[in-house]
């Protein structure tokens, strides 16, 4: 077969180091502006991005050249340097080292979209972390919850 067909929708969750609320409301889409150029530069589709103060949601129509771990370490390494030299912050700005991937059907797309563009809504009343659990449980994920998050040394 001479072309390459697929269909992978991925919703990536990552969190702020040490889960601190450092993500400003006033540059916050400067920076969802600028993972929407990684994600682009690595000719994946962009569906939805938004998050709150501790951490980030994005959804990406993934295509298969890329492995989720390059794409995550470019989006994480890239928009923390970013905003590092924008100093945005007074200290040091550092994600947490790891992530969520979790893949959709088709069918989802349209709810998933919704569920990450209602982020701010949604967090009023849930915490990162039960919201995170429920995905893990939600996708029939085996985890530890002392290895979930990272907390301060």
């Amino acid at each position: 077969m001479p072309n390459t067909y697929s269909k992978i929708h991925l919703q990536f969750v990552f969190a702020v180091k040490y889960r601190r609320a450092l993500i400003d409301p006033s540059w916050e889409q400067e920076l969802y502006k600028y993972i929407t150029g990684i994600v682009q530069n690595h000719e994946h589709k962009l569906l939805a991005i938004n998050g709150v103060q501790d951490h980030i949601h994005i959804f990406v129509g993934m295509r298969p050249s890329q492995s989720i771990s390059d794409l995550l370490r470019d989006i994480k390494g890239e928009s923390s340097l970013w905003i590092n030299q924008r100093k945005f912050i007074d200290a040091k700005f550092e994600w947490q080292s790891g992530y969520g991937a979790f893949s959709y059907s088709p069918e989802s797309v349209k709810n998933v979209i919704n569920y990450i563009h209602r982020q701010k809504e949604h967090h009023t009343n849930t915490l990162f972390r039960d919201e995170y659990l429920e995905l893990l449980r939600y996708h029939e994920i085996e985890y530890d919850e002392r290895y979930i998050f990272q907390d301060p040394v």
